[in-house]
């Protein structure tokens, strides 16, 4: 609510009006009122590239611990009711838990044991190894049912060797989980969406065009019906990210998180947020990602992508762990693992050998 209706709201609220004056009093009351309710469910169009509509520091949302706090090094959260897909990559082949893996020549994804860099990853994680020339990378992609509140929890690594990424982990709206409309969401880069068919939102490293270095800050790159052109009258996802925040690190391990809030249909009530170690950093609100309610966000990709434009480095390697998608706050997992836990995928996994075979080929 902007401060001048407030005060207008204020000042015919608390100013002394004779009897001659009440009926006026009264009608500039029912304006004002009108006014206030005009501005609470205008949408903000467009993306936030400086931060000025960050509520982050005054937000209600939470911080620190969440869902994750019981459920040490991640162990069991994904039976947890609040939980719909959790993954932390302990059992199971690439990908046997998503519904589409991009491996090309199956050279791209792998599992290693980074357990001796953070005790909240088990045995087995996720390395993603792009290599310019060669490939763009990949990942996986994982369809679900939706929630009104979506948060959405990965740990990540960037190696010394990373450059900038191109795209990271994109949250997709579609039309439904089968046939053609699983795949609405998929697609359009450039071009405006119509409200029905598709929005996204994807958290990733963002470089500044260069000007930051590699891998870069933290940034929302979003396609909504209510997005703003760029310069060359094409429509490419506006950002959303603080005005002043750190750079990323290296060889480090990372909790981020998201949370995407749909909106009513016909209203301006939709919110995005993230978190860097349950640190809140970007909050937002009034976005109006959708015109009908059968168009939800039900569609996760994690990936490193990465292109010649930017990325100068042949060799980009990203590691991902611990995987959750829930209805409400997560935070970070909390370790170490529990003894049986680890002795239990140690048994699963075999030897301690660094870095498991590739799988049979699987259709992209």
């Amino acid at each position: 609510m902007s401060s001048l209706l407030t005060t207008r709201l204020r000042s015919l609220l608390e100013k002394p009006a004779p009897p001659s004056d009440r009926r006026a009093k009264g009608i500039g009351l029912v304006c004002a009122a009108l006014l206030v309710l005009g501005a609470t469910v205008r949408a903000e169009v467009g993306g936030d590239s400086k931060g000025e509509r960050n509520i982050a520091k005054d937000s209600d949302l939470p911080r620190g611990e969440g869902l994750a706090a019981k459920y040490p090094a991640d162990v069991g959260i994904d039976k947890d009711p609040a939980v719909i897909f959790a993954d932390d990559f302990e059992e199971g082949t690439l990908g046997a838990r998503w519904d589409e893996t991009r491996n090309q020549d199956d050279k791209v994804l792998s599992f290693v044991d980074e357990s001796s860099s953070s005790p909240v990853v088990g045995k087995r994680s996720l390395r993603v190894r792009a290599e310019l020339g060669e490939n763009t990378g990949g990942g996986f992609t994982k369809w679900f049912e939706s929630a009104d509140r979506l948060h959405i929890r990965f740990y990540t690594k960037f190696a010394t060797d990373c450059d900038y990424v191109h795209h990271f982990a994109t949250l997709r709206a579609n039309r439904g989980l089968r046939g053609a409309d699983k795949w609405s969401g998929f697609g359009g880069a450039g071009i405006q969406p119509q409200g029905d068919e598709r929005f996204s939102t994807a958290i990733e490293p963002w470089g500044d065009w260069g000007r930051v270095d590699p891998p870069g800050k933290w940034n929302f790159y979003s396609y909504w019906h209510e997005m703003e052109a760029s310069p060359d009258g094409k429509y490419w996802g506006n950002a959303f990210r603080p005005a002043t925040q750190p750079q990323i690190e290296r060889e480090r391990w990372i909790s981020v998180e998201l949370l995407l809030v749909h909106n009513t249909p016909g209203k301006a009530d939709g919110e995005q947020a993230f978190w860097i170690d349950g640190e809140l950093r970007g909050h937002w609100k009034g976005i109006d990602w959708r015109k009908t309610a059968g168009l939800r966000a039900n569609s996760f990709t994690l990936e490193t992508y990465v292109t010649d434009r930017w990325t100068k480095n042949r060799i980009n390697t990203v590691y991902f762990d611990n995987v959750v998608i829930a209805r409400e706050y997560i935070g970070p997992a909390k370790g170490p693992m529990p003894k049986d836990s680890a002795q239990k995928e140690s048994t699963q996994n075999g030897s301690s050998t660094k870095e498991s075979p590739p799988p049979e080929s699987k259709a992209e």
